[in-house]
């Protein structure tokens, strides 16, 4: 509620964020906190749609701001990069062929949907300002043409989402079948045999072990290894070496003065009665509720408990009221000229504003002042180290790198003399964790993979805050094993073997005596040994205590009760399963459930019309030569931000 009688720009910045948000387009490009900026853009496009041209700025933008709002881990960016750049086509495509198909988006549909969605842009069915608005997508690196191209793009690409799926019927037919499908219920009796029970059945002896590593010596492969030195420039390491001299930092508070400077501000709270949407005959009930609750409060009462229960501030209330320190402009005009006329805990009077009736307290009060150097020392010394250790860090980084071109094998000496730590890495293979590096090693054996003895990686990010330069100093080509090395990996896949080969042996031979004790499972399950279970009753969408997911068991909604089926496979266990119980869906009870089946069927089926539709446009565009995608540009980008 604070926030709803905030000033008016206020509210105008905040829905402009979101509209951005709904369209899905960020055009604000962020660094990656610690280290690095966007790939350098090269003159090859991404694709090309029709005349328009997606550019590699464009995708890096859109990359950043998944970055930046942690859409997805920065390690995973060769998985989530390529899909960020698909959509992104696919976006275009179907704004391109909407176009040709002859949806047209006016700029009354755009101030339409603008003021659909944020009506408090408008005032009294004006819009608040042109000059506002394009000052706000300045800071954004857009311009209002920008913007809207994008809503339009966007209103026209639902348009033609939403024709694909307007013919998605769904038969009463199809209902009700959905419906007993959903609600019928069975339950089930099963012997579960574990492989795990059988592993201390195998043995294998020595000259096992030889004739199979024999007969499957292309299995047992020593991977390729690396011998290397890492350089590691660690941002706090870094950070210890710099030192700011108190001349500097006041040089910099006096040029930062206004920044320090604190405007007169109140600590309040505040218990509201609204009256919004209120008919005016109970206005008067609502004051006289106000002035009873301001009567208990002069007469002792504790006001926090009295906003807990009476506010209808839903962001104060819970609170006591506390809205926290406000300052000038940031309320509506009746509720700061009262904030501010008040003393420190002092209470006001009623006070209404177009939201309601206040009662406001003063709990602190501060004069507007410039912070003094002091205060202000510490905070100072970390901006100004924090605005210079990157530099350094680079700067380091980049002598490192040019150093160990020039003396590959003097790592170590290169690593002294520039103050880092070194890791020395003796013949490890590509998926080797690294000692002394706790996080990154995939990172850094990527980068290394194909590079020749000598050669030197560039700057390798690892966390938010580190580097580390690789130097490679001798590869060790893959080879076939020898017994010896790889011994103890001969003798698990060989039990491995053996228990699998024994598992659907013994499985067998339990599905035959089941069979043939007429499905007694209790009486195989007493002779063999294995463990006899029952399933709660479950349905098609439910799961199978002990078993797993209901579409592991999906034969026993079609068996007959009594009937057994399997062997059910689920890792390395095997289930020999029976109908005990069937219940079919209650049809007395359908009528309530189908509307939400219809929807759900409707949904379904709009989806996958919609996937198939947008699917048969891009084929078509691009066998037609409408759509141009350069793959190669698409891969060059995810290995940019994947290393």
């Amino acid at each position: 509620m604070f926030d709803l009688f905030r000033s008016r720009a206020r509210l105008v910045r905040f829905g402009l964020g979101a509209l951005l948000m709904l369209v899905a387009i960020s055009m604000v490009v962020t660094l990656i906190p610690g280290w690095g900026s966007i790939p350098s853009e090269r003159d090859q496009p991404v694709a090309e749609i029709g005349d328009e041209v997606l550019t590699q700025r464009e995708v890096h933008q859109q990359i950043q701001a998944a970055m930046r709002n942690q859409a997805f881990p920065r390690e995973m960016a060769y998985v989530y990069v390529p899909q960020i750049v698909d959509q992104m086509i696919t976006d275009r495509i179907l704004a391109y062929e909407a176009q040709r198909l002859g949806f047209r988006v006016t700029e009354a549909d755009v101030a339409q949907t603008i003021r659909s969605i944020f009506p408090q842009l408008y005032q009294d069915g004006k819009f608040i300002g042109r000059e506002f608005y394009a000052n706000f997508l300045a800071q954004q690196n857009m311009t209002i043409e920008q913007f809207e191209a994008n809503v339009r793009k966007q209103m026209l690409l639902t348009r033609l989402q939403n024709l694909a799926a307007e013919g998605a019927i769904v038969t009463p037919q199809e209902v009700e079948r959905e419906y007993r499908r959903r609600f019928q219920r069975v339950k089930l009796e099963y012997i579960v045999i574990p492989g795990s029970k059988l592993r201390s059945e195998v043995k294998v002896t020595p000259e096992e072990i030889r004739n199979f590593f024999n007969q499957n010596r292309a299995l047992f492969q020593v991977p390729e290894k690396r011998s290397f030195d890492l350089l590691l420039i660690d941002e706090n390491k870094v950070g210890e070496r710099i030192q700011v001299p108190e001349a500097e930092l006041r040089s910099a508070y006096q040029q930062r003065q206004e920044q320090y400077r604190t405007p007169e501000r109140v600590h309040v709270r505040h218990i509201l009665l609204k009256t919004t949407d209120k008919p005016k005959e109970e206005i008067p009930k609502i004051r006289a509720r106000a002035e009873e609750l301001l009567k208990q409060i002069r007469a002792g009462a504790d006001f926090a408990e009295l906003a807990r229960k009476n506010s209808e501030d839903p962001g104060s209330a819970e609170k006591g009221g506390d809205l926290g320190w406000i300052v000038r402009g940031q309320t509506v005009p009746a509720f700061e000229n009262t904030a501010f006329s008040l003393k420190p805990k002092e209470i006001s009077d009623i006070v209404t504003t177009e939201y309601g009736f206040h009662i406001i307290q003063v709990l602190e009060k501060e004069p507007a002042r410039l912070k003094p150097f002091e205060e202000v020392k510490a905070e100072l010394a970390r901006d100004l180290k924090r605005q210079r250790v990157f530099e350094l860090m680079q700067n380091l980084a980049d002598q490192a790198v040019a150093e160990l071109n020039k003396t590959p094998m003097q790592a170590a000496e290169i690593a002294s003399r520039l103050n880092v730590p070194l890791i020395r890495v003796e013949k490890a293979a590509a998926n080797d964790p690294i000692p002394g590096l706790p996080v990154g090693a995939e990172q850094v054996h990527q980068a290394l993979t194909g590079l020749q003895k000598g050669r030197v990686t560039p700057p390798i990010q690892i966390e938010n805050n580190k580097l580390v330069i690789a130097v490679l100093r001798e590869v060790f080509p893959a080879r076939p094993a020898e017994l010896a090395e790889v011994e103890d990996r001969v003798r698990e896949q060989l039990v491995a073997r053996k228990v699998q080969e024994l598992l659907e042996t013994r499985t067998r031979q339990v599905l035959e005596q089941a069979r043939a004790a007429g499905g007694d499972l209790r009486k195989v399950a007493q002779a063999t040994g294995f463990q006899l279970k029952t399933t709660q009753e479950f349905g098609p969408d439910g799961a199978a205590d002990g078993i797993g997911p209901a579409t592991t068991v999906i034969e026993a909604f079609v068996k007959p009760v009594g009937e057994i089926f399997g062997p059910v496979a689920v890792g390395d266990q095997r289930f020999i399963c029976k109908v005990v119980a069937r219940t079919e869906a209650d049809m007395s009870k359908f009528a309530e459930e189908r509307s939400n089946i219809l929807n759900a069927l409707k949904s379904r089926k709009a989806r996958e019309r919609s996937e198939l539709f947008v699917d048969s446009i891009r084929t078509r565009l691009v066998r037609e030569g409408k759509v141009k995608i350069h793959e190669d540009v698409i891969r060059r980008i995810a290995s940019a931000y994947a290393s």
